[in-house]
């Protein structure tokens, strides 16, 4: 217990201190969001700092290393994986600045990004024989899986990053809800006695102090820089804990966010018409007279309240 704490409090130091010096450098390179003009609520967001994610993802690789130490394969894999992610991230968030529109990387290109990164997840699951799934509210019971842990583990990773990205959308909702996430799914993990606790804790710490800068109103996104980052790094943890079963559960705000656009389009090819006012299923809410902080706060008290029945059942 006392390496979570210390790792919160590491965690959310470092990611502070980070962001004070990331806050300024960006507000001097003019690194500001280009904001969608149809999102009328959201027009006086227009120049606000972005890729603030490279802080807080900074801060949890920095504190995880130390905690995790370097011997930890998984760890070291996590961490390698969401910087991958973050790199990805960066560069759609940079062709956005440096074109001054909200397109960066072609969707096709990010897809086959992403794609690449999840195949080392998956190939080193299936050399590891992390093959097996803890079943939700199973006590323990565990499934294998063999061979498909591979397009599994690929899909999971797809639908995870982008779903968190689709989150990202408010201000402090794709954190807000992230740290719910991690908080209850590193208690998850505590009771599993599972090593992998301490980066779920390490992560909380680091968003805790990023939501600072982030709560409404926002002095700073953190851009795909973050939002892929964090997906990429809570797929990890969740598949090479082989708790990946959890993700549609504990993650369940993350998931309504991808299938609500999926059916958006879908239906409006078909018909022309839309389900929604606005998708993601956030705009929706917004567009209804929602204010962004009872929404945000929507998002995570009913994370929160899943990750804590799914610990009832641990």
């Amino acid at each position: 217990m006392k390496t979570y704490v210390v790792g919160i409090i590491a965690a959310f130091g470092a990611s502070l201190l980070f962001l004070l010096i990331l806050l300024p450098l960006l507000r001097r390179l003019k690194a500001g969001q280009y904001i969608l003009g149809y999102v009328k609520e959201h027009k006086d967001k227009g120049g606000t700092p972005t890729m603030g994610g490279l802080a807080f993802i900074t801060a949890i690789i920095i504190v995880g290393l130390c905690l995790a130490g370097i011997n930890d394969s998984k760890a070291n894999l996590t961490f390698a994986i969401t910087a991958g992610y973050t790199v990805v991230g960066f560069l759609d968030d940079f062709l956005k600045i440096y074109r001054k529109e909200n397109e960066g990387l072609k969707p096709y290109q990010k897809i086959l990004f992403q794609l690449a990164i999840a195949a080392i997840a998956a190939v080193y699951c299936y050399l590891n024989e992390i093959v097996y799934l803890y079943v939700p509210f199973g006590g323990g019971l565990k499934v294998y899986v063999g061979w498909g842990i591979i397009p599994l583990v690929l899909f999971v990773f797809l639908a995870c990053v982008n779903c968190v990205n689709l989150t990202d959308g408010l201000d402090g909702l794709a954190g807000g809800t992230s740290l719910a996430y991690l908080l209850l799914f590193g208690f998850m993990l505590s009771v599993q006695q599972c090593n992998q606790a301490v980066l779920c804790f390490v992560a909380v710490g680091a968003l805790a102090a990023f939501l600072i800068f982030n709560a409404n109103k926002a002095s700073i996104f953190m851009g795909d820089t973050g939002s892929l980052a964090l997906g990429g790094f809570i797929s990890c943890i969740s598949v090479f804990t082989e708790n990946m079963l959890y993700i549609p559960l504990l993650g369940i705000m993350f998931v309504i966010s991808g299938i609500s656009v999926i059916l958006q389009v879908i239906y409006y090819k078909r018909t022309r018409r839309r389900i929604f006012l606005m998708a993601p299923l956030h705009h929706h809410f917004q567009m209804k007279g929602y204010t962004e902080c009872k929404i945000t706060y929507a998002y995570v008290t009913i994370t929160a309240l899943i990750g804590m029945i799914c610990l009832l059942f641990v």
